[in-house]
């Protein structure tokens, strides 16, 4: 069989269990509402957290990004692809998380990739050495390719339960005798299928006991969580005490690309040296650069926004379960909704899109078997009016197939 003949019977496969993911154009920009096939619906899919992929403001900087700085640098940062605006950017997210320093990369996928295979491949002093991570059982797709990368014969790589603080202690007890030069601990912060928050307070003192580095990845937290949107460390009091913050600019902050890790001025420095995806990749074009400064900008000045996105989300959370859905409680804007089968949320998926909703159905390998589901994703963009249309929705389709 040729390999165009294997890609096309598993393509089949795929779409004979209904587990092919189908895309959907838009006509407009991202929104509270969006144009699909012509026809207005209430955006339930994106992780547009704070409204800002088209604000204003966010767009006007954007222009102007590209007027002052030009489409793109042409170059990777070491050899002429740093301007003035990149190290501003990186500045401002290093006092918005917390930490001493802060380095960009052209995706928060690639920031994970190229952390791990620079702390954990290379020597660092040692002729011999062996390290360790531990990392959390439903940790994002990124953060297991990076760790993929960490070379088996120096990186011990172990999982724990989910949220499993006493199965992350004992395995920390185990190995304390063991002469690893570096201990990770690796969660996200906000696990973007399940929106539930990894138990910061726990592993912050957990690592500090074990001399471990704890790694936290929150790109569904940073201009999500806390008061001031600073991200899962500021939810729980713990701001700048977290060794290692991934964050995103794809999301809460502006919606582009772009993503960037934050910790120490060593850190920092080393990682410019080493991550192959930093050092071997262009550098983010200006008109991101310029629209993350202003979207910090905006949520430095107007605290409302993240004010209206919690407000929305416990509206939605207060109001799917009363309509006899079952969800995955928490208090984060991505709302589980679950339905157990692939073919079922394939099914309400198609239906609310009819019914004027648009949202995705998530199952297998996205989500363990038998845990499919529908990810409602709240956003500050949202009226009071779009909530209430995409719960009517819910309610017509979810009574319509037998949900509820």
């Amino acid at each position: 069989m040729t390999p165009n003949a294997l890609l096309a019977e598993e393509l089949r496969r795929m779409e004979a269990s209904q587990t092919y993911k189908y895309e959907t154009p838009l006509r407009s920009p991202q929104g509270g509402r969006v144009n699909v096939g012509g026809k207005e619906v209430v955006m339930l899919a994106s992780n547009n957290y704070l409204g800002m992929s088209n604000h204003p403001a966010i767009r006007a900087a954007a222009i102007d990004g590209i007027k002052r700085f030009g489409y793109g640098v042409a170059s990777a940062r070491f050899l002429c692809g740093t301007q003035t605006i990149h190290q501003q950017l990186e500045k401002k997210l290093s006092s918005f998380v917390g930490a001493e320093d802060t380095i960009l990369f052209s995706s928060s996928f690639a920031a994970n990739v190229g952390f791990f295979s620079a702390i954990t491949n290379e020597k660092m002093g040692r002729e011999t050495y062996k390290d360790v991570i531990y990392s959390d059982r439903l940790n994002h797709a990124s953060i297991i390719d990076g760790q993929r990368l960490s070379r088996a014969e120096v990186t011990d790589k172990k999982i724990y339960e989910h949220n499993d603080v006493a199965h992350l202690e004992r395995q920390l007890e185990e190995d304390k005798g063991k002469d690893y030069r570096v201990r990770m601990i690796a969660t996200d912060g906000v696990f973007s299928m399940e929106g539930d928050m990894a138990p910061l307070p726990q592993l912050v003192e957990l690592a500090g006991k074990h001399k471990a580095m704890l790694f936290v990845d929150d790109c569904h937290g940073v201009g999500v969580m806390g008061k001031t949107g600073r991200g899962t460390a500021e939810h729980f009091g713990l701001v700048g005490q977290v060794d290692v913050t991934i964050g995103t600019l794809g999301k809460a902050i502006g919606g582009s690309a772009g993503g960037f890790i934050s910790g120490t001025k060593e850190m920092v420095s080393y990682l410019r040296q080493k991550a192959r995806t930093y050092v071997f990749s262009n550098s983010l074009p200006p008109s991101i650069v310029m629209a993350s400064i202003a979207a910090l900008d905006l949520l430095k000045k107007d605290r409302s926004i993240v004010r209206r996105l919690h407000q929305n989300t416990a509206t939605f959370r207060r109001e799917i379960q009363a309509l006899g859905f079952r969800i995955i409680e928490g208090i984060h804007p991505v709302v589980p909704v679950m339905l157990g089968e692939a073919d079922v949320a394939q099914k309400m998926s198609a239906e609310l899109l009819k019914a004027g909703v648009y949202i995705k159905g998530l199952w297998f390998p996205v989500v363990p078997h038998g845990h499919a589901r529908l990810r409602a994703q709240i956003s500050a963009a949202h009226s009071s009016s779009d909530l209430d249309r995409a719960l009517s929705a819910f309610e017509k389709v979810g009574k319509k197939l037998g949900v509820i």
